[in-house]
């Protein structure tokens, strides 16, 4: 059992300010991404060298599913912390064959379910209620059946220094990504308050997310 980074997850109270936060953070232009029909949300992306980020928002022209959204979009919550800006709030890391990897895990990812956008097909782990697992820090498991969109970025020299994760109970999640064998991106487990930070870099400028 394998798995490995395949996005950030950044949420914003709509799309169009969460583009322009970014772009002017980092100083280089994302890139289209589109519509997500079964979740009436849509985003923009960004390659992180072989990775990549995406600016997600809930669409005003979708008609509202009858279930909650991913990413905890739907809260309360959630939008009490997008209307403070922008935030990295989840992680996605991909895996060769899902129904292995949700028994393997020692934690509940949710249920699998088959997703698009355009030519996009990916089935991805996402819990019934629509919350981020373990408050965000556990990832959702990705499987691609459709070449992953980072293949089709172009460059922006912009690569993922280290991803910091911060929960009260890290041997938890350790054991976690343990059980997925997560391997190949610098992370950080560190006791505190649930969250997420990402130390990305470009051209020898460094920013923080």
């Amino acid at each position: 059992m394998t798995a490995h980074l395949d996005h950030l997850v950044v949420a914003a109270a709509d799309l169009a300010s969460g583009q322009a936060w970014m772009e002017e953070k980092l100083g280089i232009a994302m890139q289209p991404g589109g519509e997500h029909a079964y979740f009436g949300t849509h985003n923009t992306l960004l390659g992180l060298q072989g990775n990549y980020l995406e600016v997600i928002a809930v669409n005003p022209a979708a008609v509202a599913p009858p279930y909650p959204r991913w990413f905890g979009l739907d809260t309360p919550e959630m939008r009490r912390r997008l209307s403070a800006g922008p935030a990295l709030i989840h992680w996605v890391v991909t895996v060769q064959n899902m129904s292995a990897a949700l028994r393997a895990s020692a934690e509940d990812h949710g249920q699998a379910l088959a997703l698009s956008r355009g030519n996009n097909r990916w089935q991805l782990s996402v819990p019934p209620d629509g919350a981020l697992p373990l408050g965000g820090v556990l990832p959702s498991l990705i499987e691609w059946e459709s070449v992953s969109p980072a293949t089709r970025l172009s460059d922006a020299a912009l690569r993922l220094e280290r991803l910091t994760l911060t929960t009260p109970d890290p041997a938890r999640l350790e054991r976690a990504l343990g059980t997925l064998g997560f391997t190949g991106t610098p992370l950080s487990i560190e006791e505190g308050p649930t969250g997420l930070a990402a130390t990305l870099s470009m051209n020898g400028a460094e920013f923080r997310l």
